[in-house]
């Protein structure tokens, strides 16, 4: 093969490698082309490529493409295709994990991935994209895959926390899913809960307070969820032995709450309004 068929093959190569991967990382990059990624012919190649305005570094070693005729100016990468290149191994979660399920209440401008290594947010032009850890203790009990499934995302497939590791992951981190009520607006549009899953999800915490924050949601939404009486007494049992605060400012932010006994959880006035309470 000649250099003229040899530069037409890597043409070809490379633009229907751009037309597959609208965000891509140099890893990719070379391997599609079969190129070491410290190749100087790789790195002139996407010198080239962000001269003629068909791709955009967003930041060392990760690239979006830009469509021909598109201003690279204007080019909004997805962010959750971002975060897919940025760790391959990640899990979304979170808010995040709510918004792939479908059932995001309102929009986040924050995508989130757990992942083996943490790494320093990246800002885009709308939005970031946040990698974290793993929780400390599912690590420590190898169990960082549990209650974990892949969904459809425009073209690819993704690793998500399902609708009840994000419900559990919710209650233990509010801040990351937007609030409480945030939280539980957002899971009551989950279609169905596996309430195997969702013990299997809960006793790798093993946190009283998760039990008793979904327990007290699985009653307001009983009958949506068909929820028997024998698993939400199960899930009462190990509710916590003291009044606890949900969200933990609660006390400062609302005046103190109402008290739902049942789970032993101070809750804000506003969600309480025809949900299972009782008397402050």
């Amino acid at each position: 093969m000649g250099p003229m068929s040899t530069r037409s093959q890597v043409q070809r190569t490379t633009g229907e490698f751009l037309d597959r991967n609208p965000v891509f990382s140099g890893a990719m990059f070379a391997q599609v082309h079969g190129e070491p990624e410290s190749s100087t012919a790789l790195a002139k190649r996407l010198k080239y490529l962000q001269s003629r305005e068909r791709i955009v570094s967003l930041e060392r070693g990760l690239y979006s493409t830009v469509r021909p005729g598109d201003d690279p100016e204007a080019t909004v990468p997805d962010p959750y295709l971002v975060g897919a290149v940025l760790r391959p191994d990640g899990v979304f979660a979170y808010h995040s994990a709510l918004t792939l399920l479908g059932a995001g209440h309102s929009d986040w401008g924050v995508v989130t991935l757990l992942s083996n290594s943490r790494r320093r947010p990246l800002v885009l032009r709308r939005g970031r994209v946040e990698v974290l850890p793993h929780p400390a203790i599912l690590v420590r009990r190898e169990l960082t895959e549990v209650g974990v499934r892949s969904v459809p995302f425009l073209d690819r497939t993704l690793r998500v926390t399902g609708p009840e590791r994000t419900l559990v992951d919710g209650f233990r981190r509010l801040d990351r899913v937007g609030g409480l009520e945030e939280l539980v607006s957002s899971a009551a549009g989950f279609p169905s809960l596996d309430f195997e899953e969702m013990d299997a999800v809960l006793d790798a915490y093993g946190v009283r307070n998760l039990y008793a924050g979904v327990g007290w949601f699985l009653e307001a939404h009983q009958e949506h969820f068909f929820v028997s009486d024998d698993y939400l007494a199960q899930l009462e049992k190990r509710r916590p032995a003291a009044p606890q605060y949900f969200p933990r400012r609660g006390r400062a932010e609302d005046g103190g709450g109402r008290m739902v006994s049942r789970w032993n959880l101070i809750l804000p006035e506003a969600l309480l309004h025809g949900g299972p309470d009782n008397e402050p």
